[in-house]
């Protein structure tokens, strides 16, 4: 139950992205299938290649004191849209969008969790 709901509150938060922030959007005629298979994809990418391009790139991100996660965000969220129905503007759009959706993916995680839907959670 609890990756079900942590699944469409990634898939709310990416559809918020788009309606905030014009850089990120759906391709014409995408439906709910189409969010949440983006969502999806997102959750497997965070899960699988953004821990291997955080680690690539400790160094510089070290030298940045953290900020060139952004920019590995960015390429997360780039990767994503490369193989689903979302359209990202370029490569300045997809940091941008990447930032947007962390700032709403935590509002979101704050709201299940104070409503005590995270399914036990912490």
């Amino acid at each position: 139950m609890g990756f079900l709901i942590r699944l469409l509150v990634n898939a709310l938060a990416l559809y918020l992205v788009t309606r905030v922030y014009g850089g990120v959007s759906f391709a014409p005629g995408a439906d709910a299938v189409s969010i949440i298979l983006a969502a999806l994809v997102l959750g497997i990418v965070n899960a699988l290649i953004r821990p291997v391009l955080l680690l690539l790139s400790l160094p510089v991100n070290v030298l940045t004191l953290g900020l060139f996660t952004l920019v590995v965000n960015g390429v997360v969220l780039w990767l994503v849209a490369s193989v689903t129905a979302l359209n990202v503007a370029g490569f300045g759009a997809a940091i941008v969008g990447a930032l947007i959706l962390t700032l709403i993916s935590w509002v979101l995680d704050a709201l299940v969790n104070a409503l005590g839907l995270d399914g036990g959670r912490d």
